[in-house]
């Protein structure tokens, strides 16, 4: 009997046309986003998931579904994922690793030259019809801050991280570093997050999501950042403590933020950050360029072939299940 697979969002790439010839394909069409309770009905007769970063899918959801074998999510992070419950019911977990790194680094660097640079308030000034001839230049007139020759600090020596430092140097920036692992990175000088976050002019969030990160830019670390820094986050929402980072900036302690990611996706009408003319702000498109998202879909439904066939998926994020 062929093998129910269901598939939360229509994807690019090739690799989903081959799929569809190997089991029983169900895929949601929209329109929108999967809603919680959609999820829920379609997996209580599926033995296989394909999922993208938008869906949950906790204990709750994993409890509704007896015969779910395998999931692969469209992502690196997991933290959408109860990987503690699948692990436990012997569920792999498959992501799409490497394919992003470039062109996250390069969403990450675009953020902090904005914000160095004002651009989205610029931007802002010309579209609302602002610039006229009795404002038209003066010596002050939309200064920023200098990214050539500053110091960046970067939480997470990750693969990301890495590629982040790579195009610092090219801007000959000076680049301190900080991992969990203490993870030793050429041309990037390791030091204590504390001494990073009190000498770096901009700071670039590159560290997964876990209990143990959440919140670890706190208002306590913000505080301690070194006055008029920038600060960016292309990592994961959540990491970032948004209200501590919303009052830093209005205070004028920080002097600028690029935020790509947010604790609630897509982002709450309440969140402090969105009234903030020196933050630029962009919906979670850190890996969104065409080439790059068709990697991710054809890496994970390699992953779900993969499971098909028997075998490990060549992504598996808990490996312990096999």
């Amino acid at each position: 009997m062929s093998r129910k697979i269901f598939v939360t969002h229509q994807l690019p790439g090739e690799r989903i046309h081959q799929l569809a010839e190997l089991c029983d394909l169900n895929l949601w069409m929209g329109p929108g986003l999967l809603p919680p309770d959609a999820l829920r009905e379609e997996l209580q007769d599926c033995q296989g998931l394909l999922c993208l970063l938008t869906d949950r899918i906790n204990s709750d959801v994993l409890a509704q579904a007896p015969h779910l074998e395998f999931i692969s999510s469209m992502s690196v992070g997991v933290d959408h994922i109860d990987l503690a419950a699948a692990s436990e019911r012997g569920i792999a977990v498959g992501n799409t690793p490497g394919v992003l790194v470039d062109t996250t680094a390069d969403t990450a660097f675009a953020l902090l030259l904005a914000a160095a640079r004002r651009v989205s308030e610029a931007d802002r000034f010309v579209r609302q019809g602002n610039w006229r001839q009795e404002n038209a230049w003066a010596p002050d007139f939309f200064t920023g801050k200098d990214v050539s020759g500053a110091t960046l600090g970067i939480v997470g020596l990750g693969a990301i991280g890495c590629a982040v430092a790579r195009r610092a140097r090219g801007f000959g920036m000076e680049v301190l570093g900080w991992s969990r692992s203490s993870r030793e990175v050429e041309g990037v000088k390791g030091v204590s997050l504390d001494e990073l976050l009190l000498r770096s002019d901009f700071v670039s969030v590159h560290t997964a999501l876990t209990p143990e990160t959440h919140h670890m830019i706190d208002a306590a670390r913000i505080a301690t950042m070194k006055p008029g820094a920038v600060l960016v986050n292309a990592a994961r929402g959540g990491i970032v403590d948004e209200v501590a980072l919303a009052a830093a900036l209005v205070r004028g302690d920080l002097y600028a933020a690029g935020i790509d990611v947010f604790e609630r996706e897509p982002i709450a009408d309440d969140n402090p950050l969105l009234h903030l003319p020196n933050v630029v702000l962009t919906p979670h498109i850190g890996s969104a360029t065409s080439h790059t998202r068709a990697r991710m879909a054809d890496l994970a439904v390699d992953n779900i072939i993969a499971a098909l066939q028997g075998e490990a998926m060549p992504n598996c994020v808990n490996p312990g299940v096999y």
